[in-house]
């Protein structure tokens, strides 16, 4: 039997390696996070809110290690406090008596609208299934992980719309090729759960004009137009002034029309913006440098991502 005093302080590697020499049980799960958001808004039947993903090549990975003996849940890094409360629920409503060690690695940092939290919930959803063989439908999982907080919707693989508040699918939106996203951190970090406690100056005229945006979306995601989406995603990113703003929006739209990029990227409960570029920029467009030079003046927190490629994974 493992002892769960001797085995936290150890690294994530080796606990792991001598759980398997033990036969414990363990699972590996992983996620990928997003860039913001495509979309965010309210609709205007019942005050909905939801978001539009954009997923990006960015992980974060748990391992999960059943122990013996125990109910107890730890988990390392210590703060990854929602992702121990899920492991708990989920062992709960699987029937397992079993507690565990729960190691979180993650490339997403926290409080940049990376969708971090929720990335890190569903790799421990997939690490626990993964170690007893057990099964949770997304739909499920995105219920019980939108009572311990206000989730994002990468549970489910494409683009996708959400209601984040409720933990709801809205649709699934297929596919964007690859794309580059360059990014600036404005610094600090948003509390998610204190940003989405927070009232928001939605009417019904701007309820409306959501409702458009997410219907343009679908069609433009559908029609592969992505000069669409990025006009999509640029007005999303203007109308959240009103609601988390934004230092540097008018040097991104300017940027995006002095370098042709597709369009402005929010994170709309983050402090990260993003130009969208087309699929050339994958493949050493001539502006990237001079893109990322001319953000590095205004701050040093300069980010190159690429959207994640469901075809090859």
């Amino acid at each position: 039997m493992l002892d769960l005093e001797k085995v936290t302080p150890r690294p994530p590697g080796a606990l792991r390696d001598e759980a398997r020499e033990k036969g414990a049980r363990v699972g590996v799960g992983r996620c990928f996070g997003t860039f913001g958001e495509l979309l965010q808004g309210v609709l205007p039947d019942r005050g909905r809110e939801f978001l539009v993903t954009l997923p990006i090549s960015r992980y974060s990975t748990a391992t999960f290690t059943a122990l013996s003996g125990t109910r107890e849940i730890r988990v390392y890094p210590s703060h990854k406090e929602k992702s121990r409360r899920l492991a708990e629920e989920l062992l709960h409503a699987f029937g397992l008596n079993s507690g565990g060690f729960l190691s979180i690695h993650s490339e997403l940092p926290a409080g940049k609208g990376y969708a971090s939290s929720s990335a890190d919930m569903v790799a421990t959803a997939r690490a626990i299934q993964s170690a007893f063989g057990a099964s949770i439908s997304r739909s499920s999982l995105a219920r019980v992980m939108s009572s311990i907080e206000p989730s994002d919707g990468v549970m489910y693989p494409g683009i996708v719309s959400f209601y984040h508040r409720e933990g709801v699918l809205g649709k699934s939106l297929g596919y964007l090729p690859p794309l580059t996203i360059v990014g600036l951190d404005e610094g600090g970090q948003v509390d998610t759960v204190e940003f989405n406690a927070r009232p928001k100056p939605f009417g019904r005229t701007r309820g409306v004009e959501y409702e458009g945006l997410l219907l343009g979306t679908e069609r433009a995601l559908a029609s592969r137009n992505l000069r669409a989406v990025g006009e999509i995603s640029t007005r999303s990113a203007i109308l959240n002034q009103e609601i988390l703003p934004k230092t540097y929006l008018d040097l991104f739209l300017d940027m995006r029309r002095r370098y042709d990029a597709l369009g402005v990227v929010a994170a709309h409960s983050g402090t990260h913006l993003g130009l969208l570029l087309g699929p050339d920029a994958s493949n050493g467009s001539e502006s990237l440098p001079d893109i990322v030079s001319e953000l590095s003046r205004y701050r040093p927190n300069v980010c190159i991502h690429r959207t994640h490629d469901f075809q090859t994974t």
